[in-house]
């Protein structure tokens, strides 16, 4: 289907087979489907394959350091609020260069969606093991195999009572595009940790490795449930896809910051600046 955020692109980076090409059509998908607009949507991405993402939508996009996509989208939702935020990158610069502004994301609880593309390898530097990487699992670099445990995001999210939790997988379209469009939709932060192959650098978590080693949560299961989201974070071979935390409802960063303002309930961005006040006070220490 055509939609709004289409974007001619005679140059793409990704090499044929990837499973970005899948995510990014799902979420042009998600966007025109939920009626959100262009103008009004922003996505932010650091540096890789996935956090080229942006460049290809018909959409206002900041493309800035590794691993510091999380920053801006924080602060592109409080100063304006209406915008519709999402932050893009893959599993090396969102859970490893990105780390600890993944972990404050969550705590704060700025109404972004963090879209991660989880491939368990580096791609754009040509194959490291990356964060997600499995236990064995070799690479031109780890030449006997990965010995470090592979970080969990899905455990850490919930552990840090993240507002919503969704892992899906970017070759069962259908079930993708429901859960990016659920995460576009919900109020406060959103991990959704998808599923992709890297065909050229990851030989082992292939397409055909995702399908045998996913299965979808039964419609019984309550996602409310902390202790059970905890336990379901911890299978593995399979890994369960769906929806698999959400918080009770708790207020927005961007809903704190206004309660804290002395200044008035307006969004930062129309806040007029005295630059003779910001003046005389930069002064008093230059």
């Amino acid at each position: 289907m055509s939609t709004r955020f289409d974007r001619i692109v005679e140059d793409n980076a990704w090499c044929p087979g990837c499973g970005n090409f899948s995510i990014l059509l799902l979420l042009k998908e998600a966007l025109e489907e939920a009626g959100l607009d262009p103008l009004g949507t922003v996505v932010v991405s650091g540096i890789g394959q996935a956090a080229k993402t942006p460049q290809y939508m018909s959409v206002n996009m900041f493309n800035g350091l590794h691993g510091r996509a999380l920053s801006v989208a924080q602060g592109l939702k409080v100063a304006n609020p209406s915008l519709t935020v999402i932050a893009e990158g893959g599993d090396g610069d969102m859970y490893g260069e990105g780390g600890n502004h993944f972990m404050a994301a969550i705590r704060r609880n700025a109404g972004i969606v963090n879209v991660v593309h989880n491939n368990m390898v580096y791609g754009l530097t040509k194959g490291q093991a990356s964060p997600t990487s499995a236990r064995g699992f070799k690479t031109p670099v780890q030449v006997e195999g990965v010995h470090t445990e592979p970080f969990n995001p899905i455990a850490t999210a919930i552990s840090l009572d993240a507002s919503l939790v969704i892992r899906t997988f970017s070759g069962n379209k259908e079930h993708c595009k429901a859960m990016l469009k659920i995460a576009l939709a919900h109020k406060g932060y959103v991990l959704i940790d998808i599923f992709q192959p890297c065909v050229t650098f990851n030989k082992t978590n292939t397409f055909k490795w995702f399908k045998e080693n996913i299965y979808e949560l039964p419609t019984t299961y309550d996602p409310t449930d902390k202790v059970k989201a905890f336990e379901k974070s911890l299978e593995s071979h399979p890994f369960p896809i769906g929806i698999i935390y959400k918080s009770p409802s708790k207020s927005t960063l961007e809903e704190a910051l206004r309660y804290e303002s002395a200044l008035s309930d307006a969004p930062l961005y129309t806040h007029r600046v005295d630059y003779r006040l910001l003046s005389g006070e930069m002064d008093k220490y230059i």
